[in-house]
Order: C-alpha cells, then sequence, then structure tokens
C-alpha cells in the first residue's frame, strides 16, 4: 500500500484495487486473516510500574544531598536526625508521585477515544462489530451521531457532515464526499474525501472503505509522536539540578580539603572526621527541597483561584519565565459561539451587539440602537427565514445557553432570538442542504398561505431571486448586493443570503420549479468571535516581553481576521498555512520561526514543529490546546496548557495545566502569579543558602584558626546536631514564611526573566557571601568573647558550653535579622509594613521561643547540647548578630545607587 498517505487523491476504484475490497466489505475469512496481518485496530502502550515511576522521584541531585546528609547524620549517631532527614527525602518523592500522575496517561486517553462497536458489511451483511475487529478493506456505514472507528476513504455519501475539531482544530463541521483530490499534501483538515478514527459525523449518513487502523492511523500517528516527546525539565528544575550538583561537589572538596588541614595540624582523626561532618550537616541545605515543594504547591492552590489548574508542580515557576504563548484561535483566543454579527437588508446594514449564545443584544443602524419592528419588513423577515430554514435548536442547561446542532444555524436562531423573532410555524415540507446544491429550502405553514424560505450561499439564492424586498416594498433586485456579500466575507465572516415565496395553501410539497423567482430577503454575516478580555491580555502579555503567536486549523482568511482584530499580527504580516509548513524542513522552520504570530490550516505535527523549533531558539513556550491533534504540543512545550470545559481527556491528560474557563486572558493573571511564586522561591533560595553558607564558614573558620586559637582545638563553636536543628526548624519557621510575601507590583513590566540565568550568580553571590561572612564574624566572635575566659579556668566546662550556646543563638538572630531584609531582593526592609506578613511575625516568634526552651529547658539542653545562658550575655549577642540584617540594607542601597548614577 505504497499510496496509504494519499488515500484522498485516489478514486474509489482504485482503493478497492489497492485494499482489495468492494462495495460490500470483506468476507469473515478475509477479515480473520488481516486481522492477523495488521494487528488490532487499537493503541498500545507501555505501562510504567507504579514502583519505578516512584523511585524515578528520587533521581535529583537535591534528594543526593539529603541522602548524604543522612549517612553524615547516621556516622554521628543521631538515629533521630536520620529519621527526620528520611522523612524528608520520602515526602518529596511522595509529592512528586502524586502531582506529576501517570507517564502513559495521554496515551490511555487517546486508546479510550476509540469506538467499541460499529457497523461494517461482512459477507454481504450488516452486522455490528468491536472496532479492535476492524481491518484496512472493512466497509463501515456511518450517519448522524456515529463515532468514526479508523480511517475511513468515503465511497458514498448523502449530505455528510463530520465535526473534525478534536483532530484538525476545525471549528465548524467539514462537509464530506467521495470525490477523489488532486492536490498533493493537504492536511488532514482538507482531506474531504476521508473521515478520521476519533472525529463524529454531525449530519447525513454514508459509508466508507478503513485504510488505516489502530496506530496506522492520524489518532496513532499522534499516539507515536507523543511516545517520542521527551519529558520537559522546566528552568527551575534545571537550575536547582546544576546548582546541587556544584553543590555535592563543593560539599565533598571542602569537607576533604577541611580533613587533610585538620589532620596537618595535628589534630587527632576523630576530631578531624567530627570537623568535616560538621562541616558538611553545616553545608546541606536540608530543609530546602521541602520548602521549595511546599512554595510551588502554594503557589498552584493560588494560580487555582485565577482558573489555573496545574497539574505539575514546577510548571508554576515555569510559567512565569513564558516567553512564547502558542494559543489555538477557537474556544481560547475565541468563544467557539458562532454569533451573527452584520446583517444586510433593504440596502441597509445593521449591526448586533453582544456575542455569544445568550439571546440578548441590540440591533444598531449608523451607530443607534432601533427596534427590528419599527424597520422595513424585510429585516424581520430576514430573521424568521433563518429561524425557520434550520434544524438546530438553542437550549439552556446549568444557567448557560448551548446549541444543540449546526453552530451556523445556531447563531440564526439566536440573532432572531435577539429580535424578539421566536414563533416557528408548522413545517410541511424540507430540502435539506447539501453542499452540492448549497442551499437549504423549507415550506412553512401560514395563516391564508404557505411560505417559502430558502438559505444557502449568496451566490446561489442571488441566481435564485429576481425581485428584493426594501422597505417593505418589493423592487428589482440590485447587483450591489452581491458586492456587499463579498465585502463581508473579505472580512473573515461566513455569509448566508435568504429568500422567500408565498404560495397557496393548498401546496404542501416543494418542487423544484418552485426555487425560481424568489424575493431576496437579505444577508447574515457570522463568526465565532474573539473573547473581548483577550485583546486586552494579549497586550498586557506584549509588555512583559511575551509574544503571542496563533497556530489554528481554522481557514487562513478567518485567522488573519482574528489575528488582526486581537492585535496579534499586523495587516502586512503573512499568515502560514499548513501546506506551506509540510513542505518546511526543520531548518526552514527554525529561520522563520522568529518572525512568524498567524499559522492556519494546521496539521498535528505542525504545531509540534512550531514549538519545538521554537525551543531550540531559546523560547520557553507555553501551548495551549483542546483538541487530540493538540497533545504532542502540549507535552512538548514547556508548559502545555490543556482547555477545562472543551478540551479532550487525551488534551488535559498531556498538559501541564488546565484552564478552567477556556480563557486565554486567565494565562496572562497566571503568568503573573507564576512571576510571584518564582519571585518568592528566590528568596527562599537565597534565604536558606545564605544561612547554610554561613554555617559552613563557622566550621573551616574554626579549624583554619585552631593553630592561632587553641579553645577551637577543645570543640567546634557549634554541634552538629545544633547545626542540623538549625537548617530544619530555621527552614519551617523562617524560609517559609516568604513564601507567603505579598506580589510585589510592576510584574508584568519587565522581559521574562533570561532562562540561561543561573541560581549562582553576581546577585546570589554578594548575598550569601555578606551573610555568611556577618554570621561567622558575629558567631565567633561571641564564641571567643565568652569562651577564651576557660582558657585562664583550667578549661572551665561550664563556660567552654556556654560560650558554644551562645555563638547558637547568635546563628540563630543572624538568621532572624537576614529575614527581615530578606523579604525583598532589591527594595530596603524599611519600604513595606512589619506586618504586611503575618507569617513573617509568627514565624520569628516561634524560632525564638523555640530557641529560649532549647537554651533553657533541662530535657532540651540535653538532646541539644546547650547550657542556660546568663541574660546580661543577650545585649552582646544581639549586637553581634545585627549584621545580618545592616550589611544587607546596605547592599541594596549602593547597588540603587550605582544604577542611578549610570543612568544619570
Amino acid at each position: 500500500m505504497s499510496n496509504e498517505d494519499e488515500w484522498y487523491q485516489l478514486s474509489s476504484a482504485e482503493t478497492f484495487e489497492i485494499l482489495k475490497s468492494n462495495l460490500n466489505g470483506l468476507t469473515s475469512e478475509e477479515a480473520k486473516d488481516r486481522l492477523r496481518e495488521y494487528g488490532y485496530n487499537e493503541l498500545s502502550f507501555k505501562k510504567i510500574n507504579p514502583f519505578f515511576r516512584f523511585l524515578k522521584h528520587f533521581n535529583n541531585p537535591l534528594i543526593y544531598v539529603l541522602i548524604v546528609a543522612a549517612i553524615v547524620t547516621a556516622f554521628l549517631g543521631d538515629i533521630i536526625d536520620v529519621v527526620v532527614i528520611v522523612g524528608v527525602v520520602i515526602v518529596n518523592a511522595s509529592i512528586g508521585f502524586i502531582q506529576e500522575g501517570k507517564a502513559e496517561s495521554s496515551i490511555k486517553a487517546l486508546e479510550e477515544m476509540m469506538v467499541q462497536e460499529c457497523t461494517v458489511l461482512r459477507d454481504g451483511e450488516k452486522v455490528v462489530v468491536n472496532s479492535r475487529l476492524l481491518v484496512p478493506g472493512d466497509m463501515v456505514l456511518v450517519e448522524s451521531g456515529t463515532k468514526i472507528p479508523a480511517d475511513l476513504r468515503i465511497i458514498q455519501s448523502k449530505n455528510l457532515h463530520a465535526d473534525e475539531a478534536p483532530l484538525t482544530g476545525e471549528s465548524l463541521p467539514v462537509h464530506k464526499n467521495s470525490k477523489a483530490l488532486s492536490d498533493s499534501d493537504l492536511p488532514p483538515a482538507d482531506q474531504k474525501s476521508m473521515v478520521f478514527s476519533g472525529t463524529f459525523i454531525t449530519q447525513g449518513s454514508g459509508r466508507g472503505v478503513v485504510v488505516a487502523t489502530g496506530e496506522s492511523t492520524e489518532m496513532g500517528k499522534i499516539a507515536e509522536i507523543m511516545k517520542g516527546t521527551r519529558e520537559i525539565v522546566t528552568p527551575l528544575t534545571k537550575k536547582i539540578e546544576k546548582f546541587t550538583e556544584i553543590l555535592v561537589v563543593s560539599i565533598i572538596i571542602i569537607a576533604i580539603v577541611n580533613f587533610a588541614f585538620s589532620m596537618w595540624f595535628g589534630f587527632g582523626f576523630i576530631y578531624s572526621f567530627m570537623a568535616s561532618a560538621s562541616l558538611a550537616v553545616a553545608v546541606i541545605p536540608e530543609g530546602l527541597p521541602a520548602v521549595l515543594t511546599i512554595t510551588l504547591a502554594l503557589g498552584v492552590k493560588k494560580m487555582a483561584q485565577h482558573k489555573a489548574l496545574i497539574r505539575k508542580l514546577p510548571s508554576v515557576e515555569a510559567l512565569g519565565r513564558a516567553t512564547v504563548i502558542c494559543s489555538d484561535k477557537t474556544g481560547t483566543l475565541t468563544k467557539n459561539e458562532m454569533t451573527v454579527l452584520n446583517i444586510f437588508c433593504g440596502n441597509k446594514t445593521y449591526h448586533i451587539s453582544k456575542t455569544g449564545y445568550e439571546p440578548e443584544g441590540d440591533y444598531i443602524l449608523k451607530d443607534k440602537v432601533v427596534k427590528v419592528s419599527e424597520e422595513g419588513e424585510e429585516l424581520s423577515e430576514t430573521l424568521k427565514a433563518g429561524l425557520m430554514c434550520n434544524n438546530a435548536s438553542l437550549v439552556k442547561e446549568d444557567g448557560h445557553y448551548k446549541i444543540i446542532g449546526d453552530p451556523t444555524e445556531g447563531a440564526l436562531i439566536v440573532s432572531a432570538y435577539k429580535a424578539g423573532v421566536t414563533e416557528k410555524s408548522t413545517r410541511m415540507d424540507e430540502i435539506p442542504f447539501q453542499s452540492e446544491n448549497q442551499y437549504m429550502a423549507t415550506l412553512n405553514k401560514g395563516n391564508n398561505e404557505n411560505w417559502l424560505y430558502v438559505k444557502g450561499s449568496p451566490e446561489k439564492i442571488l441566481k435564485m431571486c429576481k425581485t428584493q424586498m426594501v422597505e417593505g416594498e418589493l423592487q428589482e433586485l440590485s447587483a450591489a448586493v452581491s458586492t456587499v456579500a463579498d465585502e463581508m466575507a473579505g472580512e473573515a465572516l461566513r455569509v448566508l443570503g435568504f429568500a422567500y415565496k408565498p404560495f397557496p395553501s393548498d401546496v404542501t410539497k416543494i418542487r423544484s420549479e418552485y426555487l425560481e423567482d424568489l424575493t431576496f430577503l437579505g444577508l447574515q454575516g457570522m463568526m465565532d468571535p474573539p473573547r473581548e478580555e483577550v485583546k486586552n491580555a494579549i497586550e498586557r502579555s506584549r509588555g512583559a516581553g511575551i509574544r503571542t503567536v496563533m497556530i489554528t486549523g481554522d481557514h487562513t482568511l478567518t485567522a488573519q481576521a482574528i489575528s488582526q482584530k486581537l492585535g496579534i499580527a499586523s495587516q502586512e504580516e503573512e499568515v502560514v498555512n499548513g501546506k506551506r509548513l509540510s513542505k518546511m524542513s526543520d531548518e526552514d522552520l527554525y529561520d522563520n520561526v522568529e518572525h512568524v504570530s498567524v499559522y492556519a490550516r494546521v496539521a498535528p505535527e505542525h504545531k509540534y514543529r512550531i514549538t519545538t523549533q521554537l525551543q531550540k531558539r531559546g523560547e520557553i513556550v507555553a501551548v495551549t490546546g483542546d483538541g487530540v491533534n493538540d497533545a504532542p504540543a502540549l507535552k512538548a512545550a514547556d508548559i502545555g496548557i490543556a482547555m477545562g470545559i472543551t478540551g479532550t481527556d487525551v488534551s488535559k491528560e498531556a498538559s501541564d495545566m488546565v484552564l478552567a474557563d477556556d480563557n486565554f486572558a486567565s494565562i496572562v493573571k497566571a503568568i503573573e502569579e507564576g512571576r510571584h511564586i518564582f519571585e518568592n522561591i528566590r528568596k527562599v533560595i537565597l534565604y536558606a543558602l545564605a544561612a547554610n553558607g554561613g554555617q559552613g564558614l563557622i566550621i573551616v573558620g574554626s579549624v583554619l584558626l585552631t593553630p592561632f586559637i587553641p579553645l577551637f582545638l577543645v570543640t567546634l563553636p557549634l554541634e552538629p546536631v545544633q547545626i542540623l536543628w538549625i537548617n530544619l526548624f530555621d527552614s519551617l519557621f523562617l524560609a517559609l514564611p516568604l513564601i507567603k510575601e505579598p506580589k510585589e507590583p510592576g510584574l508584568l513590566n519587565n522581559p521574562p526573566r533570561d532562562p540561561d540565568e543561573q541560581i549562582v550568580n553576581l546577585l546570589f553571590l554578594r548575598k550569601v557571601g555578606l551573610v555568611s561572612l556577618a554570621m561567622t564574624a558575629g558567631a565567633l566572635s561571641i564564641f571567643l568573647i565568652f569562651g577564651m575566659p576557660a582558657l585562664n579556668n583550667s578549661m572551665n566546662e561550664l563556660l567552654i558550653n556556654q560560650a558554644q550556646t551562645a555563638a547558637f543563638a547568635t546563628v540563630i538572630l543572624v538568621h532572624v535579622f537576614y529575614l527581615v531584609t530578606a523579604r525583598s531582593i532589591h527594595d530596603s526592609a524599611f519600604n513595606f509594613s512589619p506586618f504586611s506578613n503575618k507569617w513573617i511575625l509568627l514565624g520569628i516568634t516561634a524560632i525564638l521561643a523555640s530557641l529560649l526552651m532549647i537554651i533553657y529547658l533541662e530535657p532540651l539542653e540535653f538532646i541539644f547540647r546547650t547550657t542556660a545562658i546568663p541574660l546580661d550575655w543577650w545585649p552582646l549577642i544581639i549586637l553581634f548578630a545585627l549584621p545580618g540584617f545592616l550589611v544587607i540594607e546596605v547592599e541594596k542601597f549602593l547597588v540603587k545607587f550605582i544604577k542611578r548614577r549610570k543612568i544619570g
């Protein structure tokens, strides 16, 4: 079957010849043989064992750091501390396991879209079979409401229309027929002689021969793309992994060097090992993974308030880094509700306010609201024709209006209801719409006569008419009507013409000759309108340095019109269609992708290719989508955003985030929230690592100063258990409250942060270095001031223990003072109220209360190796801890001063 990718180009006879089939389908024996050859009509996927999925969450350098901490602590004999650290590791892995869901879910959802049963011809007889048993060559019968079980080449059709939105993104049902098409490289949306697995028949009936099953279908090809799609690692995760890799190596090197210096200075093996182990425990940020996980989890809760439901924790931060949003059109940028916007009749053009299916709105003529009942008869009759010549219905469910039937016909009902035209008369006969005829006609019962109403393409309707109604009177049909129809079509409106003719009451059937000498009533132009709030959202995102790209399965003209209305593209900007995309190599697309803002008539693989090429150019890409066709791009994106209302299960499972309201504007709100969360994450990281750096420097400084200060030969300023307590409880009481810091103004006034910006940068080194030096100087000074008298007092153990406790208290207070200024990375602590974040005050109160309990309660003194210190020591301890606040405040002032000088 060398032509299997071009079935739409083949005639029915050629298709049958290749498939060795016919109008009566296959015999049962042939079907069995082919089932052995082609396999079942289903999508296969490889299940991942839940246990291995759980273990995967331990494959993280930050977790390695915690495991090292547990091993070191075990060597020190502190079993309770080991249990605490191991508990942190397991909790982190469990949260990741639960939040990130199942790796195979998107493929499973695709499989569930496969039809369970279908009607086929076997041995020349109609039979219902399980869709798994379909094989190439089977003849499948379809009708309105049928879900397509495999890819079919249409052989016969009668007014056949298919809803292909889940696969192609096409917003309207597509007419299908059996005619072969000559063009090559057509995307699925333009293959009129094909229907595809997972789509629906909305109207008509027909039969088609199976040309592809299982993974060979268009749906199967999407599944294959998704299987090959790599899991995206978010910018924050990348940076944390890179940083912790550096941290692990640095800890090992520093610990080894520290051990070597200790041995060189003549210390014993045990002392050297204890000093090096203390150093490792001091530098490892035990509480950081838990704090980051909680930060992201709270971000998830906050984003849910903005209708953004996060499925994967790191996506919270990734959204704040987005530089490009690749958005679907239908339902995201637009309402996915066909709406009549303009009506032309009686040589007048009326505009209709309000969009959507809500039957409320005004009729506007020359900027003035008018009453339809006071206008010419042609307006009300145009609306009546649209209502009568109609098979759709408008219903209200759960407080919302929806259309049952064709969206185009639904729009005509709503336009009539807005004018108060709601009464339908009895239908006596009908000629259903067929694309070959391009019109629909109904004969409706009147009071003394019956009325023939006709709707269809303007060209077809105008050929049936000789007169038109103007101000309630008949006039000769004007040639200007055709010009107006073309102008409305040029505005990307779908235009329908309407006509009518009275008949005697004894006429109850429509004859072909009746469709002549009609009276033209008017034109109705409709489109799926843009959401009102989206244009402002796109402007806000542009101000934030984020580019919006529209990728749609709709027609080029429609995509161009909507993009211009929303400010995505200018009139001069070219729209790239799917046919051209297919001919582009990856290199060509890479060269063009930065300059194209609108893509139309795309195939599923196109959206995926666009996404990956943008990523190759260094962009952080957010992709929106609702259909099966969007799933590969959603999975490949840095953050995939599925629609919560119109989205398929496949798109939701492939995404990182689900929009509860299907609204593009909610993405921009979520981006602002994502930036806020990232800023708070930066504050947490800078706080936690500065605290750890200071503790590590205290141990290193103690070892290096030992040859000159004998006191350090007796004991280190901090015990390992004290360091571990600081790291774990400090993260809980002090670092964690930072994630509740209020949103700083102007988050969307700056471009996204450079994706290549690392955690270890000049800002990091400056702040961590200053705080570490302040902490080291303060703690060592206090230790020496209160501990040196012990040298002259026969190494008084009480004094040494008290000095050690005083150093421990100094480190805690440095953390507290640093927290006060760490609430903002750039602004002074004096610029905001100390009460704007009550959690900071509660955290400080809790840490100070626990510090006093550890120092002055005997049971805790035993556990943490502390000793009660005199009250008159506290003023000096506070004084030596104060630089933890002052050095950062001075740093902020100098940085701003230097920036102002440069600008000046």
